[in-house]
Order: structure tokens, then C-alpha cells, then sequence
């Protein structure tokens, strides 16, 4: 029975924890620009197509299209 007592306390305390964590996370604004993360996945990669020069671009197109043909 001690044993169930235990249990029940610290899933109160871990409950209380996380509930505290939210609260903190949510007045920090932590929560604000979520949509803004999935384009930061693909920044780089944009950017990388912007900054390349056009000759390298067009290196990488003929590898890409000459490994279809084969």
C-alpha cells in the first residue's frame, strides 16, 4: 500500500512539473511563429540554390539528367 502512496505522489508532482513548465513556456512566448519553424528547415537550401553560379547549376543539372539516361 506504501507503495501505491508513492506513486501517486510523484505522478502529482510530475503532473504539477509539466503543468509549471507550460505556464513558464507560455509567457515567455515561447509558442509564438510555430509555423515558422518548417521554413527554417528549407532556408539553406534556398539560399545554397540562390548563391550558386549559373555554371554550377548547370553542372548539377547535366549530372542529375545524364545519371536518368543511364
Amino acid at each position: 500500500m506504501e507503495l501505491t502512496w508513492i506513486t501517486i505522489i510523484a505522478s502529482l508532482f510530475m503532473g504539477i512539473g509539466a503543468v509549471l513548465v507550460f505556464v513558464f513556456a507560455v509567457k515567455k512566448n515561447y509558442f509564438r511563429n510555430l509555423e515558422d519553424a518548417k521554413y527554417q528547415v528549407f532556408w539553406s537550401d534556398v539560399e545554397e540554390l540562390v548563391e550558386s553560379p549559373p555554371q554550377e547549376k548547370q553542372e548539377k543539372q547535366d549530372e542529375g539528367s545524364s545519371e536518368i539516361r543511364d
